[in-house]
């Protein structure tokens, strides 16, 4: 289905079902014996949303086999390894971010993340969550038939990333004057250009001096979005009944890191996510005889220097 400005998804379907997708790769991932993350919240929101292929997933009963192209660049094991690296890589940035004495965060476009619920913070932290509303609502509601407890302060802002959602995170306690970690995780792929432009302006003026960002960038590359359609062909053939086509937004993209450097942030960390794979021993893929996912694809984590953020403003 193709995107549009106005369109609209759940948490099973469109780009909605992404974060279902995702989720059901933590909790795959969650069941390995030399796991390297352990949320055991992922699979019980895989369940609660009901598509049956990402079920059948997270539980352990699709065997890689059956579900994915031998020896392609991308698969639902793929998928699994790749959200492996994504949320230990995230975790830590969190965890160092918390060190140097930041006592806000903020997700974008949260989904079915439940590090509100499974890493250990400070006491006197703040995190704030940001998606729809009935995306909210339903994790929200879903944990707490679990009953599970955020194990943080956990501000809910309930709106779209294409409406007024500063006005939604001001309105939840967030304060611009403190040092804030922002997390863009799985997000910017899925904006048109602009709006990915837009959103890194308006996070840089809603931040304070020593804030931090951390975004994977990936799919920048026709070869990555090529592998994404032919896995997903494979998965149709096995029940998935998600359309998972198109739903990217064509067109020139600026550079996340440059861009953000442009802005005034200090980038501090640009690694590939195929080394991050190879870093934490998971199986790097090829595409066209190249190692990596794709060439460009990548994580960036950047910090706000002292005295730049205001001066900017």
């Amino acid at each position: 289905m193709t995107r549009s400005d106005n369109d609209t998804w759940d948490l099973a379907s469109s780009v909605g079902a992404t974060a279902t997708m995702v989720a059901a790769g933590r909790a795959r991932a969650s069941r390995s014996d030399n796991r390297l993350i352990a949320d055991r919240f992922a699979e019980p929101l895989v369940r609660a949303v009901g598509v049956d292929f990402f079920t059948r997933w997270a539980t352990g009963e699709l065997d890689p086999a059956e579900v994915d192209v031998a020896d392609a660049p991308w698969g639902m094991q793929r998928m699994t390894d790749s959200m492996t690296a994504r949320t230990h890589y995230f975790d830590r940035f969190f965890a160092e971010a918390t060190a140097a004495g930041i006592r806000q965060a903020v997700i974008l476009a949260s989904g079915l993340d439940a590090r509100a619920y499974r890493l250990s913070w400070p006491s006197d932290m703040t995190l704030f969550e940001i998606d729809q509303p009935k995306v909210l609502e339903f994790k929200s509601a879903t944990l707490a038939a679990l009953g599970a407890q955020p194990t943080v302060e956990l501000r809910m802002a309930p709106v779209d990333l294409r409406y007024d959602w500063p006005a939604a995170l001001r309105q939840a306690g967030f304060d611009p004057a403190k040092p804030t970690a922002w997390s863009a995780e799985g997000l910017l792929a899925f904006l048109p250009p602009p709006a990915q432009d837009r959103l890194l302006d308006t996070i840089t003026a809603l931040s304070s001096d020593s804030s931090r960002f951390v975004a994977d960038i990936f799919w920048n590359s026709p070869d990555g979005r090529e592998a994404l359609t032919a896995a997903a062909r494979k998965w149709y053939e096995h029940g998935l009944d998600v359309s998972l086509d198109d739903l990217g937004y064509p067109g020139h993209r600026n550079d996340v890191a440059d861009y953000l450097t442009g802005l005034g942030w200090r980038v501090v960390n640009r690694i590939l996510i195929s080394q991050v794979l190879a870093d934490n021993a998971l199986p790097v893929p090829s595409v066209n005889g190249e190692r990596g996912p794709a060439p460009d694809n990548y994580y960036c984590t950047a910090i706000l220097p002292e005295t730049s953020a205001r001066s900017r403003k």
